[in-house]
């Protein structure tokens, strides 16, 4: 991709001067005779880099460097001065300008100059994608599970991670939507792109429009400077929608506007920007319920829904809680603890409303409590307590009956999921040999899932 570069300077031939030697450099060039000029240009088309004369007519370089910072910061500016007047260079320098050139300068001097300046941009821009990419990875490894449920969602993530397709995220509140975004943006092609997240439930209605499309100075009152929104930020990378239900209806023709055009116009902007984003979404909502109501507009949804990803609550997939156990001790230091088997069953029993989230936090808190390396039942808050399974509330059999053998069938794969698929563990769980295990999970061809680990369920 080409650098965009804006010259200004009020005298013609040095600025044709510039143009010719950058565009022969490979630059796309554009121009402007005047600092007015100058700042609508950069307004419109958002350069990579700004060359601006000291001394101009109207308005000076120094005007034009801190109107440029004020609605850009991270645009990089160079200053020209005239021989003798290093004091206005170092002004300019103080000011936000990232270099100088003395006039007269010679055409290396000029390549030289102008290289280092976009060199370090680059390395700015990698630096901050590189911190994404760590982040993406610390992410990926918190998605923890060896349940059915979860396979067949980590199966969906493999297989349109690396596609443009819009993928809607929908679950309960702390079951992991923006872990799945972050996997589905770590797997792709944009990888090296921005991973821009925004909460629309989080951000004042009023606010909203600003944050997902920018603005510019002077839209509304409190605008001081250009504002970049999500969309921009985005733009070469994924940008996540998060509980994108929560997004008012009278901001959603100009949300289908963006997804439908690619483009995006900053509120009080006069000009579109193309843009090339991957639209992850996620919600905590019905939206189908959402779009019967009036609150959520139907053709959005089928936008954002290209492919649907529904996450579990955590109660429902309760064999993968001793991994995630495991797993969070490890991560709040607390690699050499282990549960109490009734303490264990305690968790596993516990319905978890706020599911993964809630999880953690209360390992966590029994980490910093525990008075060894052993947590016992008593250890527990009460309310695990009162979801403790007793004997008579095992098996509630319909009316009609049910067969002795799928009954069986569902208590060796539930007692292999609670264990992680560790088949010693599960058989204590049922309190059989371990080669009776292994007989029912032949005769009832249980197999082990794909991408489950024998051996790793908490004892």
């Amino acid at each position: 991709m080409k650098h965009h570069i804006l010259v200004i300077d009020d005298d013609v031939s040095l600025r044709r001067v510039l143009e010719y030697n950058l565009e022969n450099d490979g630059y796309l060039v554009q121009t402007a005779s005047s600092g007015e000029e100058g700042l609508e240009l950069f307004q419109q088309h958002k350069p990579s880099l700004v060359i601006t004369d000291m001394k101009m007519t109207g308005m000076t370089g120094l005007t034009v460097l801190t109107s440029i910072k004020e609605r850009s910061p991270e645009t990089l500016v160079i200053i020209l001065t005239a021989f003798g007047t290093v004091d206005l260079a170092v002004e300019a320098m103080k000011a936000g300008a990232h270099d100088y050139l003395t006039k007269p300068f010679n055409r290396d001097e000029l390549r030289l100059t102008v290289k280092k300046a976009l060199e370090f941009k680059g390395l700015a821009e990698e630096n901050r994608r590189l911190k994404v990419e760590l982040s993406d990875r610390s992410e990926l490894r918190t998605m923890v599970g060896a349940s059915q449920q979860m396979e067949k969602v980590f199966g969906v993530v493999r297989k349109v991670a690396d596609t443009e397709a819009p993928v809607l995220i929908m679950g309960e509140s702390g079951t992991g939507k923006e872990l799945i975004a972050r996997s589905l943006h770590a797997n792709s092609s944009r990888r090296e792109g921005p991973f821009v997240a925004i909460n629309c439930a989080a951000i004042p209605r009023d606010l909203l429009e600003s944050e997902l499309f920018g603005h510019v100075k002077g839209a509304f009152t409190g605008a001081v400077r250009d504002k970049t929104g999500k969309f921009q930020l985005a733009d070469g990378g994924t940008l996540f929608l998060d509980e994108v239900g929560e997004l008012p209806v009278e901001l959603q023709p100009k949300l289908l506007r963006a997804l439908q055009e690619r483009e995006v116009e900053p509120v009080g902007g006069t000009c579109s920007y193309k843009l090339d984003v991957r639209i992850v979404s996620a919600t905590n909502v019905n939206i189908e319920k959402a779009i019967e109501q009036g609150s959520f507009r139907e053709d959005i949804y089928y936008r954002l829904s290209v492919i649907p990803i529904q996450l579990p609550p955590l109660r429902e997939r309760s064999g993968d809680i001793p991994l995630l156990i495991r797993y969070f001790c490890a991560k709040h230091g607390g690699e050499k603890v282990t549960f109490e088997k009734a303490a264990l069953v305690a968790l596993v029993n516990y319905p978890w409303p706020g599911n993964v989230r809630e999880l953690e936090n209360t390992v966590e808190r029994l980490l910093i409590m525990r008075d060894a390396d052993l947590v016992r039942l008593d250890e527990l808050p009460g309310k695990f307590h009162e979801h403790r399974v007793s004997t008579a509330s095992v098996l509630r059999l319909p009316e009609g009956g049910y067969s002795l053998e799928q009954l069986e069938r569902e208590a060796v794969v539930e007692s292999l999921e609670r264990n992680a698929w560790n088949q010693a563990a599960a058989a204590r769980f049922l309190r059989i040999p371990r080669h009776t295990l292994m007989y029912r999970m032949e005769k009832y061809q249980i197999a082990l899932p794909a991408g489950a680990r024998r051996g790793t369920a908490a004892e």
